[in-house]
């Protein structure tokens, strides 16, 4: 394959509870394109991960499944600020997590997720990200920790739980792996016909950490690469892809341009969260893009070699001097710094396909 036919179309996103205007203007701004909304349940989300502030959003959660004429509406809001709404960035735990544990309750979670891929691919926003991760039982980072210049980073160390293996509240016993595998099977089986259907394309998150067999009596699917191919063959299917966490395969230890280019070999990379860390389960912290464990010129040389053709998200960033609740500053410099290096990029290969003409 020539180098002209590697280059790929990618492009900067954000994650965002708030479809202000003041807020879509601010992106805008900064050169991002793509929107991808977070759903509006705080409750569960880590304090450092949320927008709590955010308005003028839209509410995905239990009996909380936006129409299609909301989403459209929303849809050509995001648009006329010079945006897409390409997602909703995740589905909240407290949707699913009926599925994973095969409780009562199940089979509704499973009609209201359906409805909510109908409506979104009725109103041509193509991307639902989801987690098989129960957020806000489980611990998911520990003490925050002081990176360059006094910015604080979230961090993770095993050792500062006092009993990994106490049962989650709530729980009465601990899970096998395979009633979770068992559970994730129906859910696919369940939903993937619809997303086909609808034209909707769902996107896999890493659990956070990952590596860990278990936590507080829970199992953690998708943990490994291993067992990221075995979630993709369980039901396959071409709307079934990777919301590719690369700081979630730092943290396991991966060498990034290896997981980039299996997956996405195979065209099962949907969108790409861009961040990293420094050190590996099971103590890490969360840092500037530009200063953790791989290098992010090499990660956007192997998106391109395999022709990626979407967005990239900052996700996690740490928090600045000045900053506010979603981390206005902080973002700001990491949609900066991955244009720069996505345009240093596809500048290389663009002389590089020059040389050989």
């Amino acid at each position: 394959m020539s180098t002209e036919e590697r280059l790929g179309d990618v492009r900067v996103g954000v994650r965002t509870r708030s479809l202000s205007e003041s807020r879509l203007q601010y992106v805008r701004q900064l050169g991002a394109t793509d929107i991808f909304v977070d759903h509006a349940d705080t409750e569960e989300e880590p304090d450092a991960f949320n927008d709590r502030d955010g308005s003028d959003t839209i509410a995905v959660g239990p009996d909380q499944i936006p129409s299609v004429s909301e989403l459209t509406a929303a849809r050509e809001r995001v648009e006329d600020a010079g945006l897409s709404l390409t997602g909703v960035h995740s589905l909240p735990y407290s949707m699913y997590g009926d599925i994973m544990f095969d409780r009562d309750g199940a089979d509704e979670a499973i009609d209201q997720i359906s409805t909510l891929i109908w409506n979104l691919g009725e109103a041509d926003i193509p991307i639902l990200g989801y987690q098989w991760n129960p957020r806000s039982v489980v611990p998911m980072r520990t003490s925050p920790v002081e990176i360059r210049g006094e910015a604080e980073g979230t961090a993770f160390d095993l050792d500062e739980l006092d009993d990994p293996h106490e049962l989650a509240p709530g729980l009465d016993r601990e899970y096998t792996e395979e009633e979770f595998w068992d559970n994730y099977r129906y859910f696919l089986e369940s939903v993937l016909p619809v997303a086909e259907e609808a034209g909707v394309d769902l996107a896999l998150h890493p659990v956070d950490p990952p590596v860990l067999e278990s936590l507080a009596g829970i199992p953690r699917l998708f943990r490994s690469v291993e067992n990221f191919e075995r979630g993709m063959e369980l039901v396959p299917s071409d709307n079934h892809g990777l919301k590719l966490c690369l700081g979630c395969f730092s943290q396991m230890g991966e060498d990034i341009t290896d997981v980039i280019q299996r997956f996405g070999e195979r065209d099962q990379i949907v969108f790409v969260h861009f961040r990293d860390v420094v050190g590996t389960v099971p103590e890490f912290h969360e840092t500037f893009v530009d200063s953790g464990n791989f290098d992010p010129a090499e990660a956007v040389r192997a998106l391109n070699d395999i022709g990626f053709e979407g967005a990239v998200l900052p996700d996690h960033v740490p928090e600045m001097v000045g900053d506010d609740d979603w981390r206005h500053r902080a973002r700001g410099f990491t949609v900066g710094y991955l244009r720069g290096v996505i345009d240093t990029v596809r500048s290389e290969r663009i002389g590089q396909r020059a040389e050989t003409e």
